[in-house]
């Protein structure tokens, strides 16, 4: 029997409410906190997604580790072009490395941590 279950992940950033938009729009989660320094999205799958603000924050650099990415998050979805097309606008970058050919898509959010879209 586990101890513990996952409550949530929480991204560093420099600016915590300009992320959770983007989260926002891309998840549908809604706001269940939010501050100057630290914004949290829920929904009903009892993992919350929180923003936190650091100073000097410095985007990861992904597949280098430079800058280490960090965190990684996989999203699934159910059409992979449908979901990149409306990620991008949300304001999503696609990454130049792309590893997993049809299978599943890199892009990074608008803080540059690295994320994959992914089919089922």
């Amino acid at each position: 029997m586990p101890i513990a279950v996952l409550r949530g992940v929480t991204l560093d950033c420099a600016d915590p409410r300009a992320l959770a938009r983007f989260y926002r729009e891309l998840t549908g989660m809604r706001l269940r906190y939010d501050s100057d320094e630290f914004v949290a999205l829920t929904d009903d799958s009892g993992c919350d997604l929180g923003f936190q603000r650091v100073d000097g924050y410095r985007a990861p650099r992904w597949p280098g580790q430079d800058a280490p990415q960090q965190v990684h998050l996989d999203l699934s979805v159910e059409d992979l072009a449908t979901a990149e097309k409306r990620a991008l606008g949300f304001g999503a970058a696609r990454a130049d490395h792309q590893p997993g050919g049809d299978r599943w898509r890199v892009l990074l959010d608008p803080a540059g941590h690295p994320f994959c879209l992914v089919v089922g």
